[in-house]
């Protein structure tokens, strides 16, 4: 029988940069046809069910499609992923975020620990790029190192409809560009990103759409929910603590059970992102 041949996890350099800086990349996720897949499935969803992508409905993508759940589970993501939080890997949630030509959309610096509810940080978001991301169409930009320093404040904007693309439009205000670092991403390639690092990007001022596909985030399976509920699948390793609820993997796109499972897993997720508030945004 033919035995698979392991892919290389993090090198000592990669995984020092992540140390570090609070991040890593380019790391090598998806071949060129595997990027050019997700993204025809994306188009696919959008043009046979309009707007099911939209607001609230870009979260928990990998419950409704066997091509985005395939990535979830793609073995040199979870290759360089186990480098970080070790070998019992649970995937919890996943998020499109797409930029289109012309329009305004962007995301705020921000922390991804500050709102998400899950400790402790034993945790990495990974950030695939679908197609590519540069500082022309709006790549993520890092503050490096800031993942070493507590938690910053925040200013809850609540500007989505400026093109913000975070829920509560939280911010940390007077983050200055110099100090932050471009991640450059080819089609198919990565950054896996620490749930401190102080993060954002700009707008697309390109003429393609730039689409990112994130696994926000790949958690321990130590690590607890305490802000609600969260859905997660198994996706190396072992569960000894069973923390979370289980779902199952897609087998066909859009057939109504795994949709009314990413319903119920949107509207948790919709709690845990605006807790204690009356407002709501759009995502």
């Amino acid at each position: 029988m033919h035995e698979e041949k392991l892919v290389p996890k993090l090198t000592p350099q990669q995984y020092k940069q992540y140390e570090d800086k609070g991040f890593v990349a380019p790391l090598e996720a998806l071949t060129k046809d595997e990027a050019e897949e997700v993204k025809s499935e994306i188009e696919f969803i959008e043009k046979k069910w309009p707007k099911e992508l939209e607001g609230l409905g870009r979260n928990y993508i990998h419950l409704i499609s066997p091509v985005f759940d395939k990535v979830v589970h793609n073995s040199k993501i979870l290759d360089a992923v186990e480098s970080i939080i070790g070998k019992n890997i649970l995937a919890c949630g996943t998020t499109l975020f797409i930029k289109n030509p012309d329009e305004k959309e962007f995301v705020s610096f921000h922390q991804d620990a500050k709102y998400i509810g899950l400790e402790p940080h034993n945790w990495v978001t990974a950030w695939i790029a679908v197609t590519d991301s540069n500082e022309e169409n709006g790549c993520m930009r890092m503050w490096s190192g800031t993942h070493k320093l507590d938690l910053k404040k925040h200013v809850e904007k609540f500007d989505y409809n400026e093109g913000n693309l975070l829920t509560r439009g939280q911010t940390v205000e007077n983050v200055s560009l110099k100090e932050t670092e471009a991640v450059v991403l080819k089609a198919g390639q990565m950054s896996l990103h620490h749930p401190r690092v102080v993060h954002g990007s700009g707008v697309n001022k390109s003429k393609e759409r730039r689409i990112g596909f994130v696994i926000q985030s790949y958690i321990g399976s130590n690590v607890k929910q305490v802000l609600g509920k969260m859905y997660v699948q198994q996706a190396r390793g072992e569960d000894c603590f069973n923390y979370h609820n289980y779902v199952e993997r897609p087998k066909v796109t859009m057939v109504e059970k795994d949709n009314n499972v990413r319903k119920i897993a949107n509207e948790e997720l919709s709690k845990i992102f605006y807790k204690d508030l009356n407002n709501k945004g759009k995502f």
